[in-house]
Parts: C-alpha cells; structure tokens; sequence
C-alpha cells in the first residue's frame, strides 16, 4: 500500500537528516589542520549566521521576538545550548581523535538513555522490555568500559547531552520552532566561541583564512553543515510517528560506525566487538517493545472509533 504524502516525506526528511549527521565525521576531517575547539567556534558563529539569513528570507523575525521576551523559555534555551555545546565540543574531539567508533556507541547508547531520563526525571513507568533493555545496556558499558581500558566517557557523554538537550527541547518544542531554536542557542553560545578562539589565537594560533582558500569555505559552511540537518530533522519529527522516527535515528550511528572501522581504520578487537553487540541486542529490545505499544495504541484507537 502506498504511504500517505505526509509519512513518505517524514521518512524522506528524517533519513537525509541523519545520513548528514552520519558524515559529519568525514567533514570534520576534512577541516584539518583545524582543531577541535576553532571548529566548534567557527560552527557556532557560522550557524547563527545562517540563521539570520534564513529568518530573513522566512521572515521569521516577529516569532522568534515573541520568544525572546519570555524570560523563562530563554534561560531554557539557554540550558539547551549548554547541553548543545558540551555534545558538540565531546563529538569533534572524538572524531578529529580517531574516537570515531566511541561516538558512535554513544549515539547507540542515546536512545536507551532517553528511556533512563523519563523514569529519573519523568517518573515514568518502564515496560518489561525497555528494563531488560536497559539492564543489558549497562552490561554493555561495563564490558566497553574493559574493553577501551578506561570508562567510556566520550560515548556516555555524547549519549547523555543529547538525550537532556532532546528532553529540554520536547519540554519547549510547542513554544520554539527549530530556526527560533537554534538562533537563540547560537547566540546564548557566541561568547564562549569568542573565548574559545581567543585562546585558540593565544596558543596553537587560528587557522581561519591563514590555511587555504578551501579550508577556509569548509570552515564557513560549517554553519550549514549544522543547521540543515537540524531543520530537516524537525520537519521530519513534525510528519513521523514515534515508532518511525525511533527507527530512522540508528541511521546515524550505524553511519559513523562504518567511518570509524572502514575509513579511519579503528581497532575492533574481540573485547569491543562483544559490547557493541550486546548494545545492539538492547536496540533490539527498544525496537519490538516501540512496535509494539505503538501496535497496541493502534488497536485501541480503532476499537473507540468503532464503538463511537
């Protein structure tokens, strides 16, 4: 049966959305000599200035002023771009690193995380699976944690900033729309880039202009290499079901994971092999106990419509 418009065109949104996001490790590689810290200065200066322009030509200025004059969902905006920054910052360093394959797990690890935050913040009630699924995901991190040698940081770090920065976003999500969003993280953020290139400038030295003509476009258009998949995610999220959208987010990982062993050549031994499947088997769990409850609600909805 053919999909209906809107659901063809959330997949559609969702998988070039994620499939960006996939590649961002290839990109950041691309910036070399650049370091992990101008990067994410130059990344959050160039993503408020396309959204400048693209308020401009969306003329989305009168709702993004709307947004501004409330004190409260500002200060949360601002909790959001904290959040943003500290995931931005941990996935450059572990991507220019050779940490490819740690982002990745921990972008595996994100979804189990967001279960984990709605029962510690939410206190929301856990179905039989997604406890099971989160017990074997804490197996999994502890097997890592020996396997790498060392605690996980970079994964848990990455999981955890982007599953509260999802949470801050959800709680905000029918006040501020994805470009207002992202114009006002950018901003909150514009001083700690300036500081960060000061001390960039200070020590190593910036690269920005000083390296080729190439890097330096690379460095600009980091503004739209972030902003884009960003939109097209929230116009996804806006046509997708839950059960869909939970399904297309592994497109991301999965994309890193193939750049951290095929192109970056990471070390897979047996130890690290063992915990991403056991990661892996806990999506499992997430994925049947998504399709069903969503199943489940399916059915119930059509039997009050029939009773009505």
């Amino acid at each position: 049966m053919e999909q209906p418009a809107p659901l063809r065109a959330g997949l559609i949104y969702g998988v070039i959305a994620y499939g960006l996001w996939g590649l961002l490790p290839l990109y950041f590689l691309l910036l070399a000599p650049t370091g992990p810290f101008e990067i994410v200065a130059w990344r959050i200066i160039w993503s408020l200035g396309f959204c400048v322009i693209a308020l401009s030509i969306t003329r989305g200025w009168g709702q993004l002023f709307a947004i501004v004059r409330r004190p409260r969902i500002m200060l949360t905006m601002a909790g959001a771009g904290v959040l943003i920054f500290i995931n931005w910052q941990t996935y450059v360093l572990a991507t220019t690193s050779g940490e490819v394959v740690q982002a990745a797990l921990g972008y595996f690890i994100n979804p189990i995380v967001t279960v984990f935050l709605g029962v510690l913040v939410l206190r929301e009630h856990l179905r039989r699976l997604q406890w099971v699924a989160v017990g074997v995901s804490v197996v999994a991190v502890i097997v890592l944690a020996f396997a790498y040698g060392s605690f996980p940081w970079i994964s848990l770090t990455l999981a955890f900033s982007f599953g509260l920065y999802g949470f801050v976003k959800k709680r905000v999500g029918g006040v501020v729309d994805a470009l207002s969003g992202l114009t006002i993280e950018s901003a909150w953020l514009v001083p700690v880039a300036v500081v960060e290139l000061i001390v960039v400038g200070v020590t190593s030295g910036v690269t920005f202009g000083h390296v080729s003509v190439v890097n330096t476009v690379l460095l600009i258009a980091a503004g739209i290499v972030t902003a884009v998949p960003l939109l097209l995610f929230a116009a996804s999220a806006r046509r997708l079901p839950l059960v869909y959208l939970g399904l297309v987010q592994y497109v991301t990982p999965i994309m890193q994971f193939v750049v951290g062993v095929a192109f970056e050549h990471e070390t897979m031994d047996a130890a690290r092999w063992a915990g991403f499947i056991v990661i892996w088997c806990a999506l499992i769990l997430l994925t049947v106990d998504l399709v069903r409850a969503a199943r489940a609600r399916n059915e119930l909805e059509a039997a009050s419509v029939t009773i009505q």
